[in-house]
């Protein structure tokens, strides 16, 4: 039996055929682009796979030419959602791939990570801090990673109650985080390694990670900007951020060796049109430097926006052939707090776009939800980085290589 399935690589879409037996799935899978795929995720996603998989209870191990590689099986509410792999392709290039039972799950080297860090054991105390502002601060306790959290309502900006203040994500190229309060931005972690880092982050002093280390530093200004890829609401001529809501809730839905993923719940998100439910999905992947941004809505809202904190030192990049379905909005320039270059740049569907704008802070997306519906990602690139990318044109080169996959629907 032959049929076609779609792989996605990072963020990538291959394509691919298998044969199945009794015990085994043999793939195909080919790189159809002029991009080099190195140290990337593919995913498996055709469902006479996952039964297949599924009916082996997930124990499975899966071979390039008899050596193993590295997976991912990802279940949701019990049900084998997708099958990530971790292989190189050259452009064109194709390889085969088998799928076969194991008698244990195989642990790998993991890639990706998310946590959420708390504080447990200390006591809330309210104190005046040194900008006179008086608010409530967690004093005392030790760090506990815990998989959901429900925001205490004492918490506000530096409650020092959660470790580097929200959760955080990353892959093997690039570490991100958001303001788990009113602030909700998001944050960039700048990564001179190819290991994972955010275990060992803050630990030592609430602010160390502003300081550089062996592994990188907190690279990036947020202040009351949209940071990077942030969510916001477009009102009164200015982005405004999830700052008002009745509760905040998250969870790490897994932190897994190829992918991982945070899910934030903002109930009673107060805007100009009422109160709504908003949740967010954010994803990344191994080999990556982009995190996916997918928002549910439980009442439609006509101008959710995004954007990029605005910069004097830095430019801004777009598609000089702007075709397709998706597109980019990027800035580069000087930009990182290590005063060297960085890049940042958030994708969107100009299905979606309603207008491209700025306020006084930020260069701003407006979108319009599709059913309640909208997705965008966001990734940032560091002269420090592995990448190593220093120079507009290779940056612009790595924006074009994504978005040609993205528009032939690679992502």
């Amino acid at each position: 039996m032959k049929q076609r399935i779609i792989i996605l690589v990072g963020v990538f879409f291959l394509f691919a055929s298998f044969k199945s037996s009794k015990e085994t799935v043999n793939v195909t899978i080919k790189n159809p682009t002029e991009v080099v795929l190195k140290g990337f995720t593919s995913e498996i996603n055709d469902p006479a796979v996952l039964k297949k998989i599924a009916k082996l209870g997930g124990k499975i191990t899966v071979q390039e030419t008899k050596a193993e590689i590295p997976f991912q099986v990802v279940n949701v509410n019990g049900k084998v959602e997708k099958l990530l792999v971790l292989c190189d392709l050259k452009p064109g290039e194709s390889k085969n791939l088998t799928i076969s039972a194991a008698n244990v799950s195989r642990a790998f080297k993991p890639l990706t990570q998310a946590e959420l860090s708390v504080k447990e054991g200390g006591k809330w105390v309210w104190v005046t801090k040194s900008n006179k502002k008086q608010q409530w601060e967690y004093q005392g306790g030790t760090w506990k990673n815990v998989r959901e959290y429900t925001v205490p309502k004492q918490h506000t900006d530096h409650s020092f109650d959660i470790r580097y203040e929200g959760p955080g994500w990353e892959s093997d190229k690039v570490g991100y985080r958001f303001y788990l309060d009113w602030r909700n931005a998001n944050d960039i972690f700048g990564k001179k390694v190819d290991t994972l880092v955010l275990q060992n982050v803050g630990l030592d002093g609430f602010d160390s990670y502003h300081v550089m280390a062996g592994w990188g530093v907190d690279n990036f200004q947020v202040g009351n900007s949209l940071g990077i890829g942030s969510i916001g609401y477009w009102a009164g001529g200015k982005a405004n951020r999830v700052e008002k809501t009745d509760s905040l809730y998250s969870r790490i839905d897994y932190s897994g060796t190829l992918e991982s993923k945070i899910t934030t719940v903002y109930t009673g998100w107060e805007t100009n049109e009422g109160k709504t439910n908003l949740t967010s999905e954010l994803t990344i992947r191994a080999g990556s430097y982009l995190t996916k941004t997918e928002l549910v809505l439980s009442n439609p809202l006509q101008n959710i926006c995004t954007g990029i904190i605005k910069l004097d030192s830095t430019v801004v990049v777009k598609p000089q052939k702007p075709l397709g379905e998706w597109s980019y909005y990027a800035t580069f320039g000087v930009q990182s707090l290590e005063k060297d270059k960085q890049g940042v740049v958030v994708f969107y569907r100009k299905s979606d776009l309603v207008e491209i704008t700025s306020d006084p802070l930020n260069h701003v997306l407006i979108l319009k939800p599709k059913d309640k519906k909208l997705t965008w990602y966001f990734g940032a690139i560091w002269e420090q980085d592995q990448s190593k990318i220093k120079t507009i044109e290779a940056f612009t080169k790595f924006l074009d290589e994504q978005i040609e996959l993205l528009n032939m629907g690679m992502i």
